[in-house]
């Protein structure tokens, strides 16, 4: 096994990450991540240390994802790094489609992904200008 930098293989992962959360379905974004993970903003970070602590930090997220009207993302996927035999860094830029099929503007994220068994699994998630 070794570290995932090809295309297919993320653009599958996030696609179904993507799904999972414009639709709510907490147990399947449970699932895009190793424990422990850790997430990273500028002016906060937290970790997820069980799958419980990762799907109470995105039950909050899928109400806002229906307020904004959001029922579809895309990842845009830039630069992809291999850190080390099963680590990547990925650059993403977030696309949105709203209820009525108009684009929304996304944001950015660099992920650290662990390749595992099941496939790459996010271990970091840093919000980017």
């Amino acid at each position: 096994m070794s570290a995932s930098t090809d295309l297919d293989t993320l653009a599958d992962f996030f696609d179904r990450y993507g799904v999972a959360l414009t639709c709510g379905d907490v147990p399947a974004i449970v699932r895009c991540y190793a424990l422990p993970g850790l997430v990273v903003a500028d002016t906060y970070s937290f970790s997820f240390t069980s799958p419980a602590r990762v799907a109470l930090s995105f039950v909050g997220a899928a109400p806002d994802y229906q307020d904004r009207e959001l029922v579809a993302a895309h990842a845009r996927i830039g630069d992809v790094q291999p850190v080390s035999a099963l680590l990547t860094m990925v650059a993403v830029e977030w696309e949105f489609l709203d209820s009525q099929g108009l684009a929304v503007p996304g944001e950015r994220y660099r992920y650290l992904l662990r390749t595992t068994g099941e496939g790459p699994a996010i271990c970091t998630v840093i919000r980017t200008a």
